[in-house]
């Protein structure tokens, strides 16, 4: 049996499975299935507020549990791809309850890697995923970073190519008058207010939970960051960007050119590598270095600020 039909076997037995996006790593089962995503929040101690994003492998199927208005048809045309959008909840949603938390809306997009979407298309239902990680800890860019949170615990795919984006999908909500970005991604509010012909406005932290990505304290490591760095006291580490001169062994580089793409995708993946130097050589924190506040850096800024807090 080759993984990819065991792990389609698995979904089909109301079973939880770790597969590859062009995001991050999901933990997925079948959407409909409410015995089968509650034990999503069970492994990943989730707490039952926090929505699931579903994923599907076509506008048509994302039109079956969600109510598309014209500004969905518009970033519709950005499918498949990192862009997760909340409209109403159809009445006749085939969807289990806990997925939206108990919300009349539901976040739903398309992944543009080809193994989550051949998952999809042959398990025959859609598939709620949130990041396969413990709940708060730091968002799996590697098939070994799923491992590290829960080892035999869940079957996780290997990926056959790199990830893209490094990031969680950008998460719009449409489900008001006015579209929102409710988590920052690689596609970033301009190129979404361009699409839509109207400027979008930004959740804050005060705003209700409606999709993943709204938690307070969010992606953090164990060791404790320190943010805006322009020099390394004693007993830490340095997360670079660009010319930033955070040096000492163990320091790393987002992007020594200053590209917000590639220290995107990198973002993650060396957090990782440095919590796990740092709790090797009892450092106590991971200064990072400022990151221009444009454009993707906005993703950036926002997921190490909720891991700082």
């Amino acid at each position: 049996m080759t993984p990819i039909t065991q792990a389609i076997k698995i979904i089909r037995s109301k079973g939880v499975v770790a597969f590859p996006t062009e995001t991050v790593y999901g933990l997925g089962a079948d959407a409909r299935c409410q015995e089968a995503c509650l034990e999503i929040f069970n492994k990943k101690g989730r707490p039952s507020n926090n929505p699931l994003i579903v994923h599907v492998e076509s506008v048509l199927k994302a039109k079956e549990i969600a109510e598309f208005n014209d500004n969905a048809y518009k970033l519709a045309k950005l499918w498949p791809g990192p862009l997760t959008l909340v409209l109403p909840k159809k009445k006749d949603a085939e969807i289990a309850e806990c997925v939206s938390a108990g919300l009349e809306t539901i976040a739903v997009r398309i992944p543009s890697d080809h193994i989550a979407l051949e998952l999809i298309r042959d398990s025959k239902c859609p598939i709620a995923a949130p990041s396969a990680n413990k709940s708060g800890r730091l968002s799996p860019t590697s098939y070994e970073h799923v491992k590290k949170d829960f080892g035999s615990e869940v079957f996780a795919l290997t990926p056959e190519s790199s990830v893209v984006t490094g990031l969680e999908s950008t998460i719009v909500d449409l489900s008001t008058s006015v579209p929102t970005i409710l988590r920052y991604g690689f596609i970033t509010p301009e190129s979404i207010s361009r699409l839509l012909g109207v400027e979008v406005a930004i959740a804050s932290k005060a705003s209700k939970v409606k999709s993943p990505g709204m938690m307070h304290r969010h992606y953090a490591p164990k060791t404790k960051l320190r943010l805006n760095a322009d020099s390394l006291e004693q007993g830490e580490v340095g997360l670079n960007f660009a010319d930033s001169k955070l040096s000492a062994e163990g320091s790393l580089n987002l992007s020594v050119e200053g590209d917000l793409a590639e220290a995107a995708v990198n973002l993650f993946a060396y957090l990782h590598k440095m919590d796990e130097f740092a709790i090797e050589n009892k450092i106590s924190t991971i200064a990072i270095a400022p990151i221009p506040n444009v454009s993707i850096g906005l993703a950036i800024n926002d997921r190490i600020t909720r891991a700082a807090e």
